[in-house]
């Protein structure tokens, strides 16, 4: 057996000391050779003209739209399994004799449809953000490069993180309370386009506030607020994650709970990362 925690150490010794180098790198760069830095402006202001880097954003573009599209037609064939895989926690808890239902006419093609392509965009997503990288990197100096990379890493993990936490954790307890609130007499048989818009409606919450680390670290890194500026603001941030769940989950306190409390844990590791590789300092 692995120990993981002695590999999780190991990657965040080696994460930190990366990091680390780049923000030395990038202060030597600065502090030393002035002249150096100011020529790569420059260089980087005479570098490619307005049209070539719109050409090659547009082949991006179309990169990107490529590679969606052949992951979307062979998990269209899938689109009813992948389906029934979404919805399981919710079939898991209906009383016997209850099932979905589709009550309009297109909606047994439709919304299969609407998650195999949802489904080959979040597969996409470390190929977007790649794209995304190629046309930014040439911009950044090597020190940004390291320091940025891993934040492009660290970003896809968070997010993808965010979305099994909602499947596993949030989804079973939310549906739990639903099913155990129905009022006597009342069948519960859930529309499955609707349940489709439910379940997308909070992956894409929990998968956006799992990159709270990464916005608080690039925000001081940036020098956009300081450490210590964001400290006191923990209040107000605090009352914002809960503001933030009662607008993306559905109306109960389970939902909100369940997304506004893991926010605020991660904008505490935010800050710890920061304190850590000394962000404050730049």
């Amino acid at each position: 057996m692995l120990n993981l925690n002695g590999m999780t150490s190991c990657a965040f010794l080696v994460f930190k000391k990366c990091w680390l180098g780049a923000l030395e790198e990038e202060e030597k760069e600065r502090r030393y050779c002035p002249m150096k830095t100011l020529k790569n402006e420059e260089s980087l202001d005479e570098g490619q003209p307005l049209v070539e880097h719109l050409v090659e954003l547009r082949a991006r573009l179309l990169k990107i739209i490529g590679f969606v599209f052949l992951l979307f037609l062979p998990l269209l064939f899938f689109a009813n399994d992948i389906y029934d895989l979404i919805s399981e926690p919710l079939r898991n808890l209906m009383p016997p004799g209850s099932s979905m239902i589709a009550t309009e006419v297109a909606s047994p093609f439709l919304t299969p449809f609407k998650l195999a392509f949802v489904t080959s965009f979040f597969i996409s997503i470390p190929f977007i953000l790649h794209q995304i990288w190629s046309f930014v990197a040439p911009g950044l100096y090597s020190s940004e490069k390291k320091f940025i990379g891993p934040i492009f890493l660290t970003s896809i993990f968070l997010f993808y993180l965010g979305m099994a936490f909602a499947y596993f954790a949030v989804f079973p307890l939310v549906f739990d309370f639903f099913a155990s609130v129905i009022p006597e007499g009342v069948s519960m048989m859930t529309d499955i386009n609707r349940y489709l818009d439910f379940v997308l409606k909070l992956f894409f919450a929990f998968g956006l506030a799992f990159e709270i680390p990464i916005a608080t670290i690039i925000l001081v890194w940036s020098g956009a607020i300081t450490l210590e500026s964001i400290k006191n603001k923990r209040p107000y941030v605090i009352v914002g994650c809960f503001i933030f769940g009662m607008l993306l989950t559905p109306p109960d306190v389970i939902s909100q709970a369940l997304l506004a409390i893991p926010m605020w844990f991660l904008f505490e590791i935010g800050i710890f990362l920061c304190k850590i590789f000394k962000l404050e300092h730049l």
